[in-house]
């Protein structure tokens, strides 16, 4: 394993974005298990793909394809690949998981508190708080949340630390739409008043086509890239009727992919 790291929008923009450079790299040549009786499980195989600075990117492909094992990679959880991947040089690197995981017995705002980096220790967090609607929950333990308030503190706890890049692993996932449906805008306010790259994984179409700037689309596993969808629109336009034609685009591109 090599280890290089840390080292639709208007036309105007989307040009910009194009040009930019990869704030994240990534050529994993191969990722294997082995199971307890010695089978392999093939993960991922020839999987590069590049993010430029500042866009908001998806890894979208089916349940079971290697999307959250290619995060876990990518967050040095997993060095057990050949291949290797570069981030940002010297960023800070934020990431919302499936499950909250907010430290039982301390309060919202010292779990957020508790991931800041020395220099924003004494960070004013309420207007944070305020945008994902936690201020009146910044002394309430997470025992005392509902999943929903839950992810919304890990989101907060993620953007305190203003990080370079941000990587998601489905933080909606067994929400109900609703809650879902509104924790995505608030993660899109908060993204949108500090952009940074982002890399999320999910298995959800719509989701993919409401944050992303760019979709990267995964084959079955083991998973490698069969190509990509570009979002070329600002999202305050992205309604249910434009949200309705770029689903039928993208099945359109990649049939069957989604």
């Amino acid at each position: 394993m090599l280890y290089l790291g840390p080292e639709a929008e208007d036309e105007t923009e989307g040009e910009a974005k194009a040009s930019a450079k990869p704030s994240l790299s990534v050529d994993i040549a191969d990722k294997t298990f082995v199971s307890a009786d010695g089978v392999s499980l093939p993960a991922l195989k020839d999987l590069s793909f590049e993010v430029r600075a500042g866009e908001f990117a998806c890894l979208l492909g089916p349940s079971g394809c290697g999307k959250t094992t290619t995060l876990r990679i990518l967050l040095g959880l997993d060095r057990n690949f050949s291949g290797s991947f570069r981030l940002p040089e010297g960023g800070r690197i934020a990431a919302v998981f499936q499950e909250p995981t907010l430290l039982p017995w301390r309060s919202v705002e010292d779990n957020v508190r508790l991931a800041l980096p020395k220099p924003l220790r004494g960070k004013d967090l309420t207007p944070l708080f305020d945008t994902l609607g936690l201020s009146a929950m910044r002394k309430l333990f997470p025992g005392e949340l509902s999943l929903g308030l839950a992810r919304r503190a890990a989101l907060a706890r993620a953007f305190a630390t203003e990080p370079d890049i941000l990587f998601l692993d489905e933080p909606f996932v067994s929400l109900d739409e609703p809650t879902a449906g509104r924790l995505r805008h608030l993660l899109l306010s908060v993204w949108s008043a500090r952009p940074t790259t982002a890399l999320m994984v999910t298995h959800n179409l719509r989701e993919a086509l409401m944050l992303s700037d760019r979709i990267i689309v995964l084959s079955e596993r083991p998973a490698h890239v069969v190509g990509y969808f570009d979002v070329r629109l600002p999202r305050e336009n992205r309604n249910p009727t434009v949200m309705g034609d770029l689903v039928r685009s993208f099945y359109e591109k990649f049939p069957g992919k989604a």
